[in-house]
């Protein structure tokens, strides 16, 4: 009965129409924004997959059934559910659902790196270029136009070409052509921030840009950027995937998923597990990721939400 009360309180204190401190203000907002988001089917659909797919990444080495690496050439090609290999096995033998377990690993590893390099490079220009203006947002903005000139999957090749195959080299490739779309959102978000009446009083009490830039406006662009990020995630994995798929990203034996499509793809139409599954984990990784991204927009942009 405690338990029931001390909830019940929480939840009030949480709802209240007029919160007393500061701290009450914006637990209720994170609630409110959470209830909001929990009304989302789709959105909490996407969640659930996606930390269904992380929980299968960090416990991989408890999860997987067979050593990813170890190749057995009598045990090629086998179909789903030979012998306990659940999604069959591959052209060398080794077992596809111990592979996409720690395929699963690569995934995440790279989305995370280019999740905080990506927005963060373009928040850093796009402030920069909205706030100061003049020349420094004409070049600025034209340096973005630049990037934003070729498509993204060209432009990482040829990054990946120059500075050689290799996750890590995929990973800065990515985020190389990523940017330019959070410098835009973050160039439109300062230019109306700038002009505003408490950024003057900011002025006239001393703050410095760079102050002004960093603790009031970028606090304004990061829900912006958050949206964009995640409605992202879905095609930075499939750029990823891409490179995998060309031999430009991880490099055998690693169990990345674009790879093990790129070398299942020979087999396609006599042994389709083989290609077929990985492209599936693709799929649900990238579905989850804008299920999830639609869910965030709806609760974070009010032009969305209708706050």
């Amino acid at each position: 009965m405690t338990a029931t009360a001390d909830k019940q309180s929480m939840r009030e204190w949480l709802l209240a129409e007029e919160p007393t401190s500061r701290r009450q203000a914006r637990a209720a907002a994170w609630y409110q924004g959470w209830l909001s988001f929990r009304s989302n089917t789709l959105a909490m659909v996407g969640l659930i997959i996606l930390v269904f797919l992380i929980l299968c990444a960090i416990f991989a080495p408890l999860l997987a059934t067979n050593d990813p690496f170890a190749q057995d050439l009598a045990a090629r090609l086998k179909p789903p559910g030979w012998e306990g290999h659940f999604f069959g096995t591959d052209s060398l033998g080794r077992d596809i659902y111990s592979r996409l377990l720690y395929g699963a690993r690569i995934s995440i590893y790279i989305v995370l790196l280019v999740a905080m390099v990506a927005p963060l490079l373009g928040l850093v220009i796009g402030t920069i270029s909205g706030y100061m203006g003049g020349w420094v947002d004409v070049l600025l903005m034209r340096f973005t136009d630049i990037f934003l000139a070729f498509p993204r999957l060209i432009l990482a090749l040829a990054f990946v070409a120059a500075l050689g195959a290799g996750i890590e080299n995929a990973v800065l490739a990515i985020s190389l052509t990523a940017w330019p779309p959070y410098a835009r959102i973050a160039r439109a978000e300062t230019l109306t921030i700038r002009n505003s009446d408490y950024i003057h009083a900011i002025k006239l009490q001393g703050a410095g840009t760079a102050r002004i830039i960093t603790r009031h406006i970028w606090p304004l662009c990061i829900s912006s950027l958050v949206i964009r990020v995640t409605l992202d995630m879905a095609g930075i994995i499939l750029t990823a995937a891409g490179l995998g798929f060309l031999g430009l990203g991880a490099q055998p034996p690693s169990p990345e998923w674009g790879a093990m499509i790129s070398e299942g793809r020979k087999y396609i139409l006599d042994y389709w597990w083989v290609a077929t599954i990985p492209g599936l984990a693709i799929f649900a990784i990238s579905l989850a990721f804008n299920l999830l991204g639609d869910g965030l927009r709806d609760v974070l942009d009010p032009k969305e939400g209708g706050q």
